[in-house]
């Protein structure tokens, strides 16, 4: 009798939890799927211009994407110290105020460093052994999209502030009007429309930095006008130092960014050596990277329901709370990218089409190569799906050092070295490089889920014995 109500009681729990991770989930998962558009949209309209000139474009913006990944790692742990708070006092205000005022300080000073080394693309991009041509024309990209740094940065803590509260629609309606407005404006200044001198290259960097001026303008002002947020008076004294807040800040989110750029660099890695191989190679590999992308932003909009869940759990010391939300999100994820994958194996050139004209004689060998390519992305969707939200999990209970130091050893020690070997030792092509990336992933989200569940025990062990999270071991 007594295992029947268990399993009862359990059940509840599940449907209870699954209905509260998609209600938050799904303007999350929208969320990213625009952000995400906002760089396809770009890609496809570069792709218009020719194998040429999308190859410097993906070059400048996969760097531009790299740094970025990192500066938004930072920024992002605004997400579990305002959801930890909220867990601890659901009427929390001063607390999430001084996270937040510190997470947009750390975007403004952030941005910076990275400004300048953006601007000097082109040594780097030669440096590494690219092109001197396509280097010369990336950088004409470059030096209109880096500016869409600290606007975006702005956002990303504006939008985890948002999500902490688990009030995300406003997020989904700022991006969806983003991205109508980003294909228009790319649209108008790549090729010249409605009056405007055709820019090319310089005009999608102009769109995606107004784009993302738009998006935190926008956010900012609903935070402001809002009657249900403009009591935290998020911009109140904004040029009080906080300096205890701002170290507890980047003491968590600085392994964050680095462990967001160990992955985001093996992709990197993977554009310049493609560039070694050929154009075609670097433009296939564009393409099928794209489409691997936006199927990605799904089981990333799941790590960030792990993440608010749990850590709105952790908060509360409800030991039960972090192991349905967690497990939740975490097969929620991993079940669509299994969907996902299936689909990209039977229909490879559906999802080609929207990216390359299918009947120019010009991209048949990048629509033969991208067509591989994305058999493999379809066997290496699961794990990245899983490792995302294991990720999450982790990150819902402020661990985010160790989760670091495992994505070095699978990016880096595994993945990256693996594709390097097969492609140039083996010579295998640009196969081995998509092999060692999903060998890379497969690694990282084994380790993330054993982490995972050690942690869980240690921490709901504590928990039962009475302590709190502020007493909980780092």
């Amino acid at each position: 009798m007594q295992l029947a109500i268990n399993r009862a009681t359990g059940f509840v729990r599940w449907r209870q939890e699954t209905k509260a991770s998609l209600w938050l989930g799904w303007p999350l998962i929208l969320t990213n799927l625009s952000q995400a558009a906002l760089t396809a949209t770009d890609v496809i309209l570069i792709g218009r211009l020719g194998p040429e000139m999308m190859a410097s474009g993906v070059l400048a913006t996969s760097f531009y994407h790299t740094t970025m990944i990192f500066c938004m790692g930072l920024v992002a742990a605004v997400m579990p110290m305002v959801a930890m708070e909220l867990g601890r006092n659901r009427h929390a205000v001063r607390e999430v105020r001084r996270t937040v005022r510190q997470g947009l300080w750390t975007a403004i000073l952030i941005c910076i460093p990275f400004w300048v080394l953006l601007w000097n693309a082109e040594y780097i991009f030669l440096a590494l052994g690219q092109r001197p041509d396509i280097a010369a024309r990336s950088v004409t990209l470059m030096h209109t999209l880096q500016w869409a740094l600290l606007p975006y940065l702005g956002y990303i803590v504006l939008r985890s502030f948002l999500a902490a509260l688990e009030k995300p629609l406003w997020t989904l309606l700022i991006a969806i009007i983003a991205i109508g407005f980003n294909a228009l404006a790319a649209w108008t200044l790549i090729f010249g429309h409605f009056g405007f001198p055709e820019l090319g290259l310089r005009g999608a960097g102009i769109a995606t930095t107004l784009s993302s001026w738009m998006m935190f303008l926008g956010l900012a002002f609903i935070v402001v006008k809002q009657q249900k947020f403009r009591r935290y008076a998020l911009f109140g004294r904004f040029w009080r130092a906080d300096w205890p807040r701002f170290v507890d800040l980047w003491r968590l989110g600085l392994p964050m960014g680095l462990t967001f750029v160990f992955e985001s660099s093996i992709f990197y890695a993977a554009v310049l050596m493609m560039g070694k191989i050929s154009p075609e190679a670097l433009a296939a590999h564009a393409v099928a990277i794209q489409i691997a992308s936006l199927s990605f932003m799904v089981p990333l909009g799941f790590g960030q329901v792990a993440t608010v869940r749990v850590g709105r759990a952790y908060g509360a010391s409800d030991a039960q709370g972090m192991y349905y939300a967690g497990w939740n999100a975490y097969a929620l994820g991993v079940g669509f990218m299994f969907i996902m994958g299936l689909l990209i194996t039977l229909f490879p050139n559906l999802f080609i089409s929207g990216f390359l004209k299918m009947n120019d004689p010009a991209n048949i060998p990048v629509i033969k190569l991208a067509a591989t390519l994305l058999m493999l992305a379809a066997i290496f969707q699961i794990v990245d799906g899983a490792q995302v939200i294991a990720s999450g999990m982790l990150r819902g209970m402020r661990d985010t050092r160790i989760p670091m130091y495992l994505a070095f050893i699978g990016y880096w020690g595994v993945g990256l070295p693996l594709g390097y070997v097969l492609t140039f030792w083996f010579n295998v092509g640009a196969q081995g490089i998509w092999i060692g990336l999903a060998a890379g992933l497969a690694i990282v989200a084994v380790l993330m889920t054993i982490r995972w569940v050690k942690l869980f025990k240690r921490n709901a062990k504590l928990m039962q014995s009475g302590a709190s999270y502020e007493s909980l071991p780092w």
